[in-house]
């Protein structure tokens, strides 16, 4: 949820994060649809394979067809794309999941299947029928001594589609072990997902152990499916209650809501007047409470009420009793820096760029001399006043470092996610620097980081080192201060003191040889006259 411009709650890219590109991936047994492919030629071909293959279903059922073609009708198109007729049994589980995801009590819906066997030490680029169902691979594996090897399965999931859902399907693989290789995400016209995780990580060809395994995962992380918002599980909610006194509540009679600015899957942003100032209030849904959203409320209060600074953005109350539970602040009448970069097409000359880089880096600087991480750093979170001056918002997953315990959760957002984080590595303030180097390339590029993936699948390449490649002509110290600000290591990357001198000391740089080109103009012009 962002004050002043942008969305409200959730990745910027859309309500939910589970859209993939027209791509397909080897070893998941699926692609092979040409681009042009529609989903009644779609439809017609897997039903096809299916009664060649002698399928009950496909054969006695007269509705079946018009089944098939309303599965295919829901999904985008990329979907096609990544189907292998072939295999066309995987339809049918994903049609089966989709319809078990529409029962509140089953979500997520899920399924396990064992993919293949893979010998770490051969080249399992072939992509045989006997490679893909591991047949031929177990038999030569058999006759070797010593032989190093992981199980490979499939795992697919459906629930209700929502901002956060990849990191919530990823962290609970991570629970039990597990390691995503792949990962191919859709989602429906209706609001539902559709995830194919190829994993490794159980020890055996275990279907079934490996079902069990996460079915005790969900139940661990039942608060996080839920969203509950039965009277009870308010009431516990509601208990949890800001720090500190009351001089930060705000009086309702004195709270004036204009237009609405923003919707999200969690809340509205408005557009308001209190005591005669302009303000930006978010509302959180009463409906969709539950103890994660309710949580990231109360913590957004409890930081916001500790910090005052010329660049974050200022905390004027919170509203919180019902039947409006709200977060007023000051009104950023230039909106966020995604949009004015993404939306508005701006691109920016490089003193402009350094002056909101600095803005950024003296926010997150006071943050964490205050101990404060703010662990969800991105230019949507990144809001503008009426001067162009840049302020650090949205803190509903900030954390105090002094809390306790050693921080592993999968906080933040895929694009910007530093690989700790993304690894469920202990991690500390300097994953905040590596999404500030996200951030610095956003500006620079004017472009979304890893426009051509999925969130999940640009985490995915983040882990094995994957960045952003920065354009030729970038000045080479803002370029080398990029790299070692998402450098691989936490301890090899600056702090934001250091950014600060760093920048500072290239904006001089640069205003001086402005300067200096614009006296030799002078000079120039008046030699001429």
């Amino acid at each position: 949820m962002e004050a002043g411009g942008g969305a409200v709650g959730g990745e910027v890219e859309g309500m939910g994060e589970s859209s993939s590109p027209p791509r397909g991936f080897a070893g998941t047994g699926v692609g092979g649809a040409s681009g042009g492919i529609t989903a009644s030629a779609m439809a017609a071909a897997v039903f096809e394979r299916l009664v060649a293959d002698g399928n009950h279903e496909a054969v006695s059922n007269p509705e079946f067809r018009s089944l098939l073609d309303a599965h295919f009708n829901r999904l985008p198109h990329s979907y096609l794309l990544d189907v292998n007729v072939d295999k066309a049994d995987d339809v049918l589980v994903h049609q089966k999941i989709l319809a078990e995801a529409r029962d509140p009590e089953k979500r997520p819906a899920f399924r396990v299947q064992f993919l293949k066997l893979e010998d770490k030490n051969l080249d399992m680029t072939d992509d045989s029928d006997e490679a893909e169902d591991g047949t031929d691979v177990a038999d030569a594996l058999s006759a070797r001594h010593e032989v190093e090897y992981v199980n490979i399965h499939e795992i697919i999931f459906s629930t209700t589609d929502k901002p956060k859902l990849l990191a919530q399907l990823s962290a609970l693989l991570s629970d039990i072990g597990l390691n995503i290789r792949e990962a191919h995400v859709f989602s429906t016209i209706d609001g539902y997902s559709l995830d194919v995780f190829v994993v490794d990580g159980w020890p055996i060809e275990d279907t079934e152990g490996l079902h069990k395994a996460l079915e005790a995962s969900i139940a661990r992380n039942e608060g996080s499916w839920s969203g509950s918002s039965h009277s009870s599980a308010t009431e516990r909610l509601l208990s949890l209650q800001p720090k500190g006194g009351s001089d930060w509540e705000i009086d309702k009679r004195c709270l004036k809501m204009g237009e609405k600015v923003a919707s999200g899957s969690c809340g509205d942003l408005y557009r308001g007047n209190y005591l005669g100032e302009e303000v930006a209030i978010k509302v959180l849904r009463v409906e969709h409470l539950n103890e994660n959203l309710w949580g990231e409320f109360i913590q957004e209060v409890n930081i916001l009420r500790e910090v005052q600074h010329k660049n974050i953005v200022r905390f004027i109350g919170a509203c919180i009793k019902p039947p409006q539970y709200s977060i007023v602040t000051e009104f950023m009448s230039g909106g966020n820096l995604y949009d004015y970069l993404h939306k508005q097409k701006n691109v920016l000359e490089l003193p402009k760029l350094l002056k909101f880089a600095l803005d950024v880096c003296s926010g997150m600087d006071y943050l964490h001399q205050n101990s404060i991480i703010h662990r969800d750093l991105k230019t949507a979170n990144l809001l503008m006043d009426k001067e162009n001056v840049v302020k650090v918002a949205d803190f509903g997953v900030a954390r105090f470092q002094n809390q306790g315990g050693v921080m592993t959760a999968e906080t933040g957002t895929y694009r910007w996610m530093a690989p700790e984080v993304i690894n469920h590595q202990p991690y500390d303030n300097k994953a905040d620097v590596f999404s500030f180097s996200i951030v610095l390339w956003e500006l620079l590029t004017s472009k979304i980081p890893y426009d051509t993936m999925t969130p999940l699948q640009a985490a995915l390449g983040v882990r094995q080192g994957l960045r952003p490649r920065i354009p030729e002509n970038t000045h080479p110290k803002l370029a080398e201060l990029m790299q070692r600000s998402w450098d691989t290591v936490p301890s090899n990357r600056p702090s934001f003191s250091d950014l600060i001198s760093e920048l500072e000391e290239l904006l001089e740089l640069i205003q001086e040889a402005g300067d200096s080109s614009q006296s030799h103009g002078n000079d120039l012009e008046n030699s001429q006259k």
